[in-house]
């Protein structure tokens, strides 16, 4: 019997988290040029340090989306509460640039926005160590400069470079990785059309949009979302080929972060 998948989570389940545009946000063809296999993710380039005024940032695109992140603190904060002084808090804060979509959207965050943030809370939290910095507070801003599907993924992966870029100390970097479901077939890293294609054709039986976050060298999932009605089997053979994508875009980030280390690094003497 089909299972529907809408609300798979981790614990600590939050209410409201959605993974998708609305439809009417939604192109009416896909961007990609050219045909993929099954497996094959979009081309991703990938930055640290770009924003001199944070304590670490990244920039990342994946075809044609395109996210920056930027990293502020620790920064002390006063608790009432004291039975939490002993662990940080980590603030995400997600927002499409008006520009982002087709359909021009507000400065003001939306409810949209306000769940993407805590999704990607959610996936993140995991991967910090938060114990390290009592009564501390550590802000992750990102933003969608442009928006051509898997967002909330690509936000993960661009998020956990500008932490490590910022020296935060983490159990491990976090990737994202996205697929779309369609029937026994699947594509790893959609666009906006075929994200969003689900929604304007509606969901038939096993198909829907999967979203992973994975501490790769723990090889443990932070965060699982997905929407649709996918048999169980399915499913797990999605989650699977999701962590797989984001072990394939880990040389990535390291060569990202490497880089900037080495910028950083003050030269050799003489």
């Amino acid at each position: 019997m089909p299972v529907d998948t809408k609300r798979i989570r981790g614990p600590e389940e939050s209410q409201s988290p959605l993974l998708f545009l609305s439809p009417d946000k939604a192109p009416k063809a896909s961007s990609r040029q050219g045909v993929r296999g099954n497996g094959e993710v979009r081309p991703v380039f990938a930055r640290c340090g770009l924003i001199s005024q944070a304590k670490g940032s990244a920039y990342l695109e994946a075809g044609n989306t395109k996210i920056i992140c930027s990293v502020y603190g620790p920064r002390e904060i006063e608790r009432k509460d004291e039975t939490d002084m002993k662990t940080g808090r980590l603030v995400c804060d997600f927002r499409l640039a008006p520009f982002s979509c087709l359909k021009r959207g507000a400065w003001i965050q939306g409810s949209e926005e306000r769940d993407l943030s805590q999704t990607l809370l959610e996936g993140l939290q995991p991967g910090v160590c938060l114990h390290r910095y009592p009564r501390s507070q550590i802000e992750v801003n990102v933003m969608v400069l442009e928006n051509d599907g898997s967002i909330l993924a690509h936000a993960v992966t661009c998020a956990s470079m500008a932490l490590a870029d910022g020296g935060i100390e983490m159990y491990d970097v976090v990737l994202g990785c996205a697929l779309r479901q369609n029937g026994n077939t699947c594509l790893v890293d959609p666009s906006d059309s075929e994200e969003c294609g689900s929604w304007l054709e509606g969901y038939g039986e096993n198909q829907g949009c999967v979203t992973v976050a994975l501490l790769p060298n723990l090889n443990q999932v932070s965060g699982l979302n997905a929407d649709g009605e996918m048999r169980e089997d399915t499913l797990a053979d999605a989650v699977r080929t999701c962590m797989d994508g984001c072990h394939k875009l880990y040389p990535v980030l390291q060569q990202a972060l490497t880089r900037a280390v080495k910028k950083k690094a003050p030269p050799p003497e003489k």
